[in-house]
């Protein structure tokens, strides 16, 4: 589509919006004051008429959790009868999934609607840039929907916003909001060719959301990193709650023998936050000990919003933490063959996957169907899993630069089995072109008592989230 074309519909919309720089998808992410520009997003939200003005905002960042605890604050603030909306990226299958209000996307036509109120402000953005005698350029994609989010919010007139952050913090899209609370939930490495190669640094980045006097709370447990939030927080003279410290979370002894539902586990946990909060027996309807810790930053940043007037009671936090849905963390569809479906795409992710995969009780075998993008630490994720699987398919995700080749993701993983030294013979280590041939070849081949694990980024869960719907609706369906 012509850059100038109108949006009319749903695909011009799309066009559109997909025409854009974006950084998701861009093999070479830069990551500077001169190509995230934070004046540049303030300008394009005073063009709106300063959308971000009339919210109100929960701002979340880390390296990993923050969608997860968008989720669950989000779901708590929903079951306290509060008109919530949610933004947060990427999107699984479909745009719409980044804009939500009371746990509903928003529709194609709102969409429509969004993209030809800003089309015509971008253009003229893009105009002014081009003409510039510095190296400029018009909103990145990032802008764009972050724009269209908080401008979807304003319209609405939702109560609060819980926005997640895109990539950092400091010099995010999103960090032009001045949030209620400010919260970091987990520093571990990742984009560290953006952010730093060590915690302390990624850390500082994370902790660039903080602003004077707000609320600050931190999930973050090891020591550089939390030491490096606790400056900022103190810098700007913020009160702050930290994980380990001011409140912290017991897993319940006995976590479930295995799958129960759609979602995971039973997943229990006590809450404390001395001295005077304590939660016993909280379900968590997602899998795995890292959504407890999450769960743990939810319910104190929910307490921090209570300091100041909300209305969040025990009751609704019950409620949002048992049934809040975050579709592809560690999600385990009820079938045979079991599949388990992660976004896992650094090492604390995937060890934390892995914990949640030596709970399930599997007598055949264990498949991994993995893709990744090659800016990640490929090595270090497959070292995490190389022992839990006998079946390894390796698979190029589709539409994206950043995609790591199969034959290097089947080499680093023969030099890591070979590192091992076991003189075992080396498992079936098998490429396949894209996710539907992958598909096809473990439908086929796999038995019923096997479980298949497709993780290793964002984009290949969401090639493959739609075949194991369909797959578990069909099993369900023929079931007796």
């Amino acid at each position: 589509m012509e850059s100038g074309t109108e949006v009319l519909n749903y695909p011009s919309a799309l066009a559109f919006l997909y025409g854009r720089i974006d950084y998701e998808r861009n093999a070479v992410i830069p990551y500077c004051s001169r190509t995230f520009k934070l004046d540049r997003m303030r300008e394009l939200l005073t063009r709106l008429g300063n959308p971000h003005h009339a919210v109100k905002v929960v701002h979340v960042a880390g390296t990993k959790g923050k969608g997860s605890t968008c989720a669950m604050i989000s779901a708590a603030l929903s079951a306290a009868g509060h008109n919530v909306g949610l933004y947060t990226s990427p999107h699984l299958e479909r745009l719409e999934e980044r804009f939500r209000i009371a746990g509903r996307p928003c529709s194609p036509a709102e969409l429509v609607e969004l993209t030809a109120q800003i089309q015509s402000v971008v253009l003229a953005m893009d105009r002014e840039a081009a003409a510039s005698s510095a190296a400029e350029a018009g909103p990145t994609y990032f802008e764009v929907t972050t724009a269209m989010a908080l401008l979807y919010f304003c319209q609405r007139a939702v109560d609060l916003a819980v926005v997640e952050v895109g990539l950092g913090g400091r010099l995010d899209s999103t960090n032009v909001c001045l949030p209620l609370v400010s919260v970091i939930t987990s520093i571990s490495f990742d984009h560290t060719m953006q952010l730093g190669h060590t915690l302390r640094r990624i850390a500082t980045e994370k902790a660039g959301i903080i602003k004077p006097g707000i609320p600050v709370v931190s999930g973050v447990r090891a020591a550089k990193p939390r030491k490096a939030i606790r400056e900022a927080a103190r810098k700007w003279g913020c009160r702050m709650l930290e994980l380990g410290g001011d409140f912290d979370v017991i897993r319940n002894a006995d976590p479930g023998s295995g799958p129960h539902n759609a979602m995971g586990f039973t997943n229990g946990m006590d809450y404390r936050q001395p001295p005077d909060v304590a939660l016993n027996d909280v379900d968590v309807n997602l899998a795995g000990r890292h959504q407890l810790e999450n769960a743990a930053v939810a319910i104190a940043t929910l307490h921090e919003l209570r300091r100041s007037g909300w209305d969040v009671d025990e009751r609704s936090i019950r409620a949002g933490l048992a049934h809040v849905r975050w579709p592809a963390r560690a999600e385990i569809f009820p079938c045979r063959p079991i599949f388990v479906l992660d976004t896992a795409h650094n090492v604390a992710s995937m060890t934390a996957l892995n914990d949640v995969l030596q709970q399930i009780p599997v007598t055949g075998r264990r498949w991994l169907l993995f893709a990744a993008s090659r800016d990640k630490d490929v090595r270090g994720m497959l070292t995490c899993v190389l022992p839990s699987f006998d079946e390894f398919v390796f698979i190029r995700f589709e539409n994206n630069l950043r995609s790591a080749a199969p034959d290097l993701l089947v080499a680093k993983t023969r030099k890591l089995i070979a590192a091992r030294g076991t003189g075992s013979p080396f498992p079936n280590l098998v490429i396949v072109p894209n996710a539907h041939a992958a598909w096809l070849r473990v439908i086929e081949m796999a038995d019923e008592d096997d479980l298949i694990c497709v993780t290793g980024s964002f984009f290949i869960a969401a090639e493959f989230r739609n075949y194991i719907l369909d797959f578990t609706r069909q099993a369900t369906q023929i079931s007796p």
